[in-house]
């Protein structure tokens, strides 16, 4: 187990992931883009769903601007189908059931819950530039307010 966070300049650690609706994601084919990656513990569950929400109202403006944005969790495809259905969500949802990513983008490990210390997800936002470095890397951040927040950091808002 990793504790390794990513920094600005790193190389993004490329992927290659199952999505909602069975095709496949992976960042390679994304270069030229920049990408918005973000990972959430649990779809359907009241933060996430927030936060998927918050990035779908805010996809015309971040896809304008050039920006892919993909949000990860641990969910089987099917469970991420049910929830791009229920709230339209119009971004690809990735499963990563293994971890392999997460843990590869320092977004799974010990974190505070309710003031324990437990392993699992943290909730992250990383901004890859179009080469494939790592331009923001956001650790254990708010499900609420969080993407007006990185507009804010994008110049956008």
């Amino acid at each position: 187990m990793t504790d390794t966070k990513l920094q600005p300049g790193d190389a993004a650690p490329d992927f290659a992931l199952p999505t909602a609706d069975g095709g496949t994601v992976s960042l390679e084919a994304l270069r030229g883009r920049r990408v918005i990656l973000y990972f959430y513990p649990a779809a359907m569950t009241p933060g996430c769903t927030k936060q998927a929400c918050d990035f779908r109202d805010s996809l015309d403006q971040l896809t304008g601007e050039g920006f892919a944005v993909l949000g990860v969790s641990k969910d089987a495809p099917a469970k991420l189908a049910k929830f791009a259905e229920r709230d339209a969500l119009t971004f690809p949802l990735l499963s990563d059931p293994s971890l392999e990513v997460h843990k590869a983008y320092g977004a799974y490990g010990l974190k505070k819950l309710y003031g324990k210390e437990v392993e699992g997800v943290i909730r992250s936002t990383f901004v890859i530039d179009a080469d494939g470095k790592v331009e923001l890397a956001l650790y254990n951040v708010k499900a609420t307010g969080h993407v007006a927040a990185l507009k804010k950091k994008l110049g956008l808002a």
